[in-house]
């Protein structure tokens, strides 16, 4: 019976929050489990960097905390020979990128 009423609590919690709110919530959860993301970088339609094992892309801030700025930045495996296995050699990175020049794609890998 608990469950229940937890789970009808929570409903009307989620329902009461706007997209935002519901969205950070899901990000919350998400960087408590993981992702294992891959993100590909392009110049062009050629494949140019790829990072493994991303558990999030996080949009950059003002330093107030207000506004989001035009980049995306995190940390993942630089895969420098572009094989898609997070080699011996290769290590994590932090990296960024804006949103409005560079093509990208972010997807979870399943392994």
């Amino acid at each position: 019976m608990f469950k229940y009423v937890m789970l009808v609590v929570i409903s009307f919690v989620l329902a009461g929050c706007t997209q935002e709110a519901q969205n950070k919530l899901g990000r919350a959860v998400q960087n408590w489990t993981g992702v294992n993301g891959v993100l590909e970088v392009y110049a062009g339609n050629k494949l140019v960097k790829r990072f493994l094992e991303i558990d999030k892309l996080t949009t950059a801030v003002s330093t107030n905390g207000n506004t989001p700025r035009p980049y995306r930045f995190g940390y993942g495996i630089l895969d420098e020979n572009l094989n898609m296995v997070a080699d011996k050699r290769e290590k994590k990175v932090y990296f960024e990128f804006s949103d409005y020049s560079t093509s990208y794609i972010f997807y979870t890998y399943p392994k």
